[in-house]
């Protein structure tokens, strides 16, 4: 079964961290493009950064960068999301997305597999 799953969603403190993991199956992982959508209740997805196939080339939406960190593991299928300096601004479901095109260039992208989400909430 193709699918994702995210974990490592939660209850945080602001300035608190947070890392999210997302396991991949029934697919190869390695060579897709991956990346983390967030969402919040009344607005639209919001793309929070993407990783290449290889992990050499990134992107982060303006709000995060220099907080939020993507890496991947591709020895096992595994995608993470490593959140520091969290506000409550942050306070979102956190999707897992498979990259399924767009533009580097552009920093636009699209998306082909979605995981369940995880529920970050940054409150004191």
């Amino acid at each position: 079964q193709v699918q994702l799953v995210e974990s490592g969603g939660g209850l945080v403190q602001p300035g608190g961290s947070l890392r999210l993991s997302c396991a991949a199956s029934g697919f190869r992982f390695g060579p897709f493009d991956m990346g983390w959508l967030r969402q919040v209740p009344g607005k639209g997805p919001e793309w929070v950064s993407v990783i290449n196939d290889g992990g050499s080339r990134t992107y982060y939406a303006d709000a995060v960068k220099g907080r939020f960190t993507i890496s991947r593991d591709n020895t096992k299928n595994t995608l993470y999301l490593q959140m520091n300096s969290l506000k409550s601004e942050d306070t979102a479901l956190y999707y897992c997305t498979r990259v399924s095109g767009g533009s580097w260039f552009e920093n636009r992208y699209e998306y082909n597999l979605l995981g369940q989400g995880a529920q970050v909430t940054v409150s004191s």
